[in-house]
């Protein structure tokens, strides 16, 4: 009896040291497989060297595209205001400066351009019409000569009188002292009267007009007229029309 109780003793013993020693066995490898996934694990997650180089982000901002029908909240309606650098104000300031000092020298210009008319228009002879007018019943000579009394008179668009005339008001002038009435632009003046045939037939106190000039024809190709501001009122021959066609009208 005591001997079987050895043997169960000793048989227990035997199995707990067993079982003692396989859990160890067990549990060492999956320590060392767990030890090996952690080593494997840390070696994953660490981060590679960087070698790509880096874009420029503000020049990639710039090429950006927004799409015009895009909508902000109301900020695009914004009415900011605006400032100017101090270049732009001192760029400013040039330029008004400027734009005062064309306006005065343009103003100055003016005044000196109506004085010299006035010293042209006070230095004008004055004309004796009681001895110079017309009767009505004068020659055409007669009035070529009396329209060469007025050389040297200015050039006025748009006037009638020795004070200052255009072409066709200096015409419609000097035949008004013969008594003759005739119209005020050069196109009507072309069409008074009787037409002559051509230069050659032409009288002294016939007209030449055309729809842009009008002269007195006073003999030898030569028209007394009303030239332009510069020239004023003086003897020139025929090609003062420029090669246009004219007319040749007599009306005395």
């Amino acid at each position: 009896m005591a001997l079987m109780m050895n043997v169960k003793t000793i048989i227990s013993s035997s199995v707990a040291i067993i079982a003692t020693g396989a859990m160890f066995a067990c549990v060492a490898p999956f320590a060392s497989a767990d030890s090996a996934q952690t080593s494997a694990v840390v070696s994953s997650r660490s981060f590679p060297k960087a070698s790509s180089v880096k874009k420029n982000l503000f020049a990639e901002s710039t090429s950006t595209s927004v799409d015009e029908n895009s909508k902000w909240g109301g900020i695009e309606t914004l009415d900011v205001p605006q400032t100017e650098s101090q270049g732009e104000k001192e760029a400013a300031a040039a330029a008004a400066a400027q734009k005062a000092a064309d306006e005065a020298a343009a103003a100055q210009s003016a005044a000196a351009a109506a004085a010299s008319r006035s010293e042209q228009r006070a230095s004008i002879p004055q004309v004796d019409l009681g001895k110079m007018t017309g009767t009505g019943t004068g020659t055409g000579a007669e009035l070529a000569s009396f329209s060469l009394k007025f050389q040297g008179y200015p050039y006025v668009a748009g006037g009638n009188t020795p004070a200052g005339w255009d072409c066709s008001g200096f015409v419609q002038y000097v035949f008004s002292q013969f008594g003759i009435s005739l119209p005020r632009t050069s196109g009507a003046q072309a069409t008074v009267g009787t037409p002559v045939a051509s230069l050659a037939d032409a009288k002294p106190g016939d007209i030449l007009a055309n729809g842009t000039h009008a002269a007195i024809y006073i003999g030898n190709g030569q028209v007394m007229n009303a030239m332009n501001p510069v020239q004023g009122t003086a003897v020139s021959d025929v090609s003062v029309f420029g090669g246009a066609g004219y007319s040749i009208r007599r009306v005395m």
